[in-house]
């Protein structure tokens, strides 16, 4: 088994330019840091909210093996029956009562070493559709005693707020591998190693639409904020492209973060 696991996870996939920015780069930054895995979170892929079947294999295609969701993910396909015709290894919010067993987390083997990905949806400032989230602390102590030992971890936590976000880091701290912030769709300046070496960042950003708020056009949001009115969101079709993500190297002896560092690209 390598030393070391080294990942490569995409911020917030939103619409066509987020898909056609993850087949550009994949290929270009397989070369210049040779990643074993392309994680990215999806719960934007389809026109920024949901998925389909035909983005999923978009995505799967261009190299990305696992994926992660959040509080917009079940918008437009329904998630048991993507469960049930499909092969994807996908992590849903694990604390949204929709989850499918399957979907809870995702444990794999890469280059030798095991990874578990989990999703967790904050509750700060988030809608519930029908039946409140339940507690994502107390969700996560339930499933890393599930997961087996000498596992390297990943913890998404898909919020609003930094603060749900930062306080998982320091409480999971020493106890999982890495917890990443997904989301806002704007990247963060806080990549780090904690104390007891698990790897932070409250938030990876987007791969979508540059310039843009969001992802959405510019001018529809402005708009917005100018009228106070109800808007369409729109995404651009067309232009150029922001790419953030997180690279991790993660010890495989201590399944600790040895390195932790924010990748931002503009593709023109």
């Amino acid at each position: 088994m390598p030393d070391k696991t080294k990942i490569i996870f995409l911020g917030d996939i939103s619409g066509v330019l987020g898909r056609q920015g993850v087949k550009e780069i994949i290929p270009q930054w397989r070369k210049k840091y040779s990643p074993d895995i392309f994680i990215a979170n999806i719960e934007n892929l389809a026109h920024n909210k949901g998925v389909t079947l035909k983005t999923m294999q978009e995505m799967h295609d261009a190299g990305v093996e696992i994926f992660t969701g959040g509080n917009h993910i079940w918008k437009k396909y329904d998630i048991d029956q993507l469960a049930a015709e499909t092969d994807y290894k996908i992590a849903c919010p694990a604390n949204d009562h929709r989850a499918p067993k399957k979907y809870l987390y995702q444990l794999t083997e890469v280059a030798g070493a095991k990874l578990a990905v989990i999703n967790l949806n904050g509750r700060t400032f988030i809608d519930f559709e029908d039946e409140p989230l339940s507690n994502p602390f107390h969700k996560v102590d339930e499933l890393l005693k599930k997961i087996p030992k000498n596992t390297n971890i990943i913890i998404d936590l898909h919020g609003e707020a930094t603060s749900d976000k930062r306080a998982m880091g320091l409480y999971l701290d020493g106890r999982v591998s890495a917890v990443l912030g997904t989301h806002t769709h704007v990247p963060t300046a806080d990549a780090q190693i904690l104390e007891k070496g698990t790897g932070y960042l409250t938030d990876i950003g987007m791969v979508g639409a540059y310039p843009s708020v969001l992802g959405i056009k510019k001018e529809i949001i402005i708009e917005k904020f100018l009228s106070d009115e109800k808007i369409r969101h729109d995404l651009p079709k067309t232009g150029q492209i922001e790419v953030n993500a997180v690279l991790l190297e993660i010890d495989n002896q201590t399944n600790k973060t040895s390195k932790i560092e924010l990748l931002r690209e503009i593709i023109n």
